[in-house]
């Protein structure tokens, strides 16, 4: 799941709370997304929406965190130039006060697919070299991480459900449509479909 190299337009960058609808109601169609290519950030975020229902910003504190980082991901698709340096720099001012305000860290280096929803307030924290698929939901506590400074992060399949206070740690791979308990350490690999739970986690 990686970016696509090529620049991406100015208004590929979120927009507010009061403008999320029109914007999807206008956006231009998306062009077909290849194999192994993540979507734009725009589809990312239409589907993030479309997973937090209506009113999302009035309801959920996690969605702000979520708009930072896809903005975040649609700077980094310009090309390089002052304008991007002026919005690299705006981008970290908001992602720290957002991330101060939600509790919840989803740095522009972290590969997010599309539709991700986060339930309830704060203590998420997602590595900036994790990867994770589309469609997948996470809860209060959540931390996709390292085990070592530097060390290498998660990568979290398509449809994978992780319980609050969940621990995804190091070079492990959670395969599609897994579900980790709440509570559970993950330290080593979790197939397609299987559940796991417990410290350190095993599967049932």
């Amino acid at each position: 799941m990686t970016i696509a190299p090529h620049g991406a337009r100015a208004d590929d960058a979120p927009t507010g709370p009061d403008d999320r609808d029109r914007s999807a109601a206008h956006a231009a169609p998306e062009a077909p997304t290849a194999p192994g290519q993540q979507p734009s950030p725009r589809a990312c975020w239409a589907a993030d929406l479309e997973r937090y229902g209506a009113r999302a910003f009035l309801r959920e504190q996690s969605v702000w965190a979520v708009a930072v980082h896809r903005w975040g991901r649609a700077i980094d698709r310009r090309a390089p130039g002052l304008t991007r340096r002026v919005l690299t720099k705006a981008y970290w001012l908001v992602f720290r006060a957002v991330e101060t305000a939600t509790g919840v860290s989803l740095p522009k280096g972290a590969t997010i697919g599309p539709g991700v929803r986060i339930h309830h307030f704060g203590g998420v924290f997602v590595n900036e070299r994790a990867t994770i698929g589309a469609r997948c939901t996470m809860r209060q506590g959540v931390t996709i991480g390292s085990v070592d400074d530097d060390g290498p992060a998660p990568v979290i399949g398509d449809d994978v459900d992780l319980g609050a206070y969940a621990q995804v740690l190091g070079p492990v791979h959670v395969g599609d449509g897994a579900r980790i308990g709440a509570m559970t350490v993950v330290l080593q690999d979790v197939p397609a479909g299987a559940t796991a739970v417990g410290i350190p986690a095993r599967i049932v």
